[in-house]
């Protein structure tokens, strides 16, 4: 498969398991927040969700088991993590899964035909046209008083792509001790190779550009990010 920046998680998922179990991105406190956000939608009645670059949706699944959705549509590169995700999500109905580019699955998609946008770190391996073509596509396919959810990585205001780099492969290298140092040697390639955050400013930006409503930084935690952007 081609070297690109999927490659790593398309061929050995249990990496990114590894990295996640460890809560070194801080994966159980932003799942709790997404499944108080799901909850919410819930509560206002069915909710529809594509879910752009769902991995093995290891942590996603609690969450929509504790707020079903009426329709899942999950969307990754990884034929590998869609397997897994058709067991994490054992037990849900109308269930679709993918091997599919995120833009390309949107593209298809019905106008003002969801409710609910999902992505979990994944757009920040877009580059920022192909970001903005991304808000664009997830704001024609938001019905009205959907959102999109996004969980990211973002760079600080005024902060370079290099010096976010230093700052976030320093954390990786002096902190997350319990991975082992080949695992972590890959995760730094891919870090340095295929990460390009933007600033919380710049995607609120691009979700004005297409015409989103509100948009709401729900939490962060450090780099991490937990944004809201609303039809």
């Amino acid at each position: 498969m081609a070297d690109d920046e999927t490659h790593l998680f398309r061929t050995s998922w249990s990496l990114y398991d590894a990295l996640s179990e460890k809560n070194y991105m801080f994966h159980r406190e932003i799942y709790a927040l997404i499944a108080s956000l799901l909850q919410q939608r819930r509560e206002r009645g069915g909710y529809s969700m594509i879910d752009l670059g769902c991995g093995n949706t290891r942590f996603l699944a609690p969450c929509l088991k504790a707020a079903p959705p009426v329709r899942y549509d999950g969307v990754d590169l990884s034929s590998t993590a869609l397997d897994e995700a058709r067991s994490h999500l054992s037990g849900l109905e109308n269930i679709t899964l993918r091997c599919q580019d995120m833009l390309h699955a949107l593209h298809e998609r019905e106008e003002a035909s969801l409710d609910t946008i999902f992505s979990s770190f994944a757009v920040h391996h877009l580059d920022g046209a192909e970001k903005q073509q991304l808000f664009h596509a997830c704001a024609r396919a938001l019905s009205p008083g959907g959102v999109f959810i996004l969980v990211d990585i973002a760079r600080e205001e005024g902060q370079t792509r290099q010096q976010y780099l230093d700052t976030y492969l320093h954390t990786m290298r002096s902190q997350w001790t319990a991975v082992r140092p080949e695992d972590l040697d890959a995760a730094c390639a891919h870090v340095a190779a295929y990460d390009f955050p933007e600033t919380v400013a710049d995607l609120q930006q691009m979700a004005a550009n297409a015409a989103f409503g509100e948009s709401t930084l729900v939490d962060r935690f450090a780099q991490h990010h937990v944004l809201a952007f609303h039809r």
